[in-house]
């Protein structure tokens, strides 16, 4: 899963509550060793440091060689982190919704209320 939010169709109305995937493309890639890679390394680099990271930090940690190709993986890693409400994902130092986010993103730890 990419972490995305589905949207409601017309289509799915009859079945919206089994709905999982937000489109083909989705369904049809499965979670693999390497996306869990990436979460681990998320969760990893921001307890190790304070404030925000770039999704290139989680990507040149696991593959620093070919790092460009794992960006979109690792965007989507983080919107699943965000969804397990691990993260936060943040433009211009404010929180945005990591399904419409466009251009350069980071990613902060959420801190939940005790």
């Amino acid at each position: 899963m990419c972490g995305r939010r589905i949207e409601w169709r017309k289509k799915w109305e009859r079945n919206w509550d089994s709905v999982r995937y937000c489109s083909d493309g989705c369904r049809r890639r499965k979670l693999n060793a390497r996306d869990c890679e990436l979460e681990k390394t998320i969760l990893v680099l921001l307890s190790s440091r304070s404030g925000t990271i770039c999704p290139s930090d989680a990507a040149q940690a696991v593959s620093p060689d070919e790092w460009r190709d794992l960006m979109e993986d690792t965007r989507m890693a983080a919107r699943r982190l965000v969804a397990t409400g691990d993260v936060e994902i943040t433009q211009h130092a404010g929180v945005v919704d990591p399904s419409s986010a466009k251009g350069p993103i980071r990613i902060r730890r959420r801190y939940r209320d005790a």
